[in-house]
């Protein structure tokens, strides 16, 4: 059950609050006794109150009296004062992000071969959203047949806010799509990337119906394969990402190959 305390009173702000609610106007004595707060912390209690705007005194009187702002007032105003609070807690850890990111990014590149692995739709997205994140210099995606599992807007969404954030950080962005994904994605997403990526000198798009399989090459050392349900071809069940320089220089031959018979998609403003 929601309480004042989720919106950051104390238990005796709260219990002075209500308690005011309660009786109406009232010394702090009075409400000492009716809120069973000790007398010793009273003033205190509702000095913090009416700093944050739940409660108004009457200093003329004597002895003085409080009395509570209405609760719809008094909650709008709670609400604005944690807004505010979360708002400069986000900006302190965005500021700690920026501060520690060229410490946490001292380790050296991995060596040999590394592997691994998501399962399942949502998995699988997140899992290729990171890495496509992690690309310095350039970023190679083929995108296959469409899977039954995968919703092409909001995912094709995402991609899309993933590809533009690579290319403002200087990363080559190379796309291969088969036609009939392309038939799939809605006119308002093509709109989309037109727009916003068609611009970027970095940024080539072509069609081919030759495309089997979904990849990406990142950083030409690393591939993210999905890996189809063995039940089910129409179905995404696994993407592997995969550190290999040799079998990276394999599949970037494979795409350039592909790349040379692909067409430019029509929609895309700035041809290859």
């Amino acid at each position: 059950m929601a309480s004042l305390r989720d919106l950051g009173l104390s238990e005796y702000e709260s219990r002075t609050y209500r308690a005011l609610l309660d009786r109406g106007p009232a010394t702090a004595k009075e409400l000492s006794s009716s809120s069973e707060v000790p007398m010793g912390r009273i003033y205190d209690v509702l000095n913090g109150l009416e700093g944050n705007g739940l409660v108004r005194s009457q200093a003329a009187s004597r002895p003085k009296k409080y009395v509570a702002v209405e609760p719809d007032t008094a909650l709008d105003r709670l609400v604005e004062t944690r807004k505010r609070e979360l708002d400069q807690q986000a900006e302190r850890y965005e500021s700690v992000a920026a501060e520690l990111v060229n410490d946490l990014d001292a380790a050296a590149p991995v060596e040999g071969q590394f592997w691994t692995a998501a399962v399942g739709p949502e998995e699988t997205v997140e899992l290729l959203l990171e890495r496509l994140s992690a690309a310095d210099e350039e970023i190679h995606h083929v995108a296959g047949l469409p899977s039954a599992q995968i919703d092409v807007d909001a995912v094709g969404q995402r991609m899309l806010d993933a590809f533009e954030s690579a290319l403002d950080r200087g990363v080559s962005v190379s796309i291969l799509i088969h036609p009939t994904l392309v038939e799939a994605v809605p006119n308002d997403l093509r709109a989309a990337y037109a727009t916003r990526l068609g611009e970027h000198e970095r940024y080539a798009s072509r069609t081919s119906a030759a495309i089997d399989g979904t990849f990406t090459l990142v950083d030409g050392e690393e591939v993210c394969i999905e890996v189809p349900n063995p039940l089910d071809a129409d179905e995404a069940f696994a993407l592997i990402d995969f550190k290999d320089a040799s079998f990276a220089t394999d599949v970037r031959t494979v795409f350039e190959e592909q790349w040379v018979d692909s067409t430019p998609l029509e929609f895309q403003r700035n041809a290859p």
